[in-house]
């Protein structure tokens, strides 16, 4: 198995202090995140996009631009580039020159997106935004391939032997459908015969499960072999400590702020207490043995390679943050790779 760690930069007071740190400073911690991800023997880093509060990720690539200076080895993800609200010619740009700049380690991730505030920034609705992606996409894996490209769709102007600058380093490069509630994510990946994310994050098991099981049959429906798709998942949170009191007691803050956020915003959280969440959800809090086996048990059900876990920090101080990351490397990590067979990411650039 692989591990990402990821954030989606969400902005606020500190739960324990109160204190809300200045955007610079919040934005820098996540370049050292990720450089403290690398260092520890994570497989890649991950940023999403949201255009709209409480988040400060409205631009992945000037962020994963800054931590490629700042790393050498780890790849570099997109969770999620929302292609439903861009222009692909212009994302095509941005992921092209950043997959130059990092060597080849660009990993781009492409969803839907979630949020009205966004939707309604981007003037995109519920009736349009799954075309919007499709669309999109089809468009977007083009570019990638086609040194010129003869196109026309309905939401964007059309395109007459375009030519897009910089040509990508990797060719063509690997792109994840992020996953969390419709079949029309899924199916689009094994249209394509590209890999799969599932968000696992906001309910139970049970509803991504199925959506990976239908990804799974619309692959071979596709006339593909089963043994070449590519399943990852992602988690609801993430604490580890020596023992499940300790990383139930460090946690529970982060969680109860997280619920509150969310009331705040007249969102309804399905998982009422952190004891609820650890026992329905995909949250990884615990000991390193109940870590371990919780990843068993989803895997059973997912079938996943790569394992996306928090590492943002926000919540935790910065020994917090390191320590229950070098726990999950040296206890959680070694067990879970042995166990779980996965396939090697791409090579870096020479």
């Amino acid at each position: 198995m692989k591990f990402l760690a990821m954030t989606l930069i969400p902005y606020g007071p500190d739960p324990i202090t109160g204190i809300q740190p200045p955007t610079t400073e919040r934005l820098r911690s996540v370049v050292d995140n990720a450089v403290l991800a690398e260092e520890l023997g994570f497989d890649g880093y991950g940023v999403g996009e949201r255009h709209e509060r409480p988040f400060l990720s409205s631009s992945p690539p000037v962020i994963l631009s800054h931590i490629a200076a700042r790393t050498s080895k780890i790849r570099l993800f997109t969770t999620v580039t929302t292609l439903s609200l861009l222009d692909p010619v212009r994302a095509f740009e941005d992921y092209s020159t950043l997959d130059h700049l990092s060597g080849g380690r660009l990993e781009l991730m492409i969803g839907k997106g979630n949020g009205a505030a966004q939707a309604k920034l981007f003037h995109v609705t519920e009736d349009d935004q799954w075309e919007r992606n499709r669309e999109s996409y089809e468009l977007f894996r083009r570019l990638w391939r086609e040194d010129k490209v003869t196109w026309s769709g309905q939401f964007r102007p059309s395109l007459d032997e375009a030519e897009t600058w910089p040509r990508p380093l990797q060719h063509p490069i690997r792109v994840w459908h992020g996953s969390a509630t419709s079949e029309a994510s899924v199916e689009l990946a094994a249209k394509w015969g590209d890999p799969l994310f599932s968000a696992n994050v906001t309910n139970p098991i049970e509803p991504y499960a199925a959506l990976v099981r239908h990804y799974r049959k619309c692959w071979v429906d596709y006339g593909r072999d089963p043994a070449d798709l590519l399943v990852g998942a992602g988690t609801a949170g993430y604490y580890c400590a020596k023992t499940s009191q300790d990383a139930i007691a460090a946690y529970r803050p982060i969680f109860d702020a997280r619920v509150a956020g969310m009331r705040a915003r007249s969102m309804d959280p399905v998982f009422l207490s952190l004891e609820d969440a650890i026992e329905r959800s995909s949250a990884l809090v615990g000991s390193p043995q109940q870590i371990i086996e919780k990843v068993h048990r989803y895997h059973e059900q997912m079938g996943h390679e790569v394992l996306n876990i928090n590492g943002d920090g926000a919540g935790l101080t910065l020994a917090q943050h390191r320590a229950t990351l070098e726990l999950f490397q040296t206890d959680v990590a070694p067990a879970l790779r042995r166990d779980i067979p996965s396939r090697p990411f791409p090579p870096i650039a020479a």
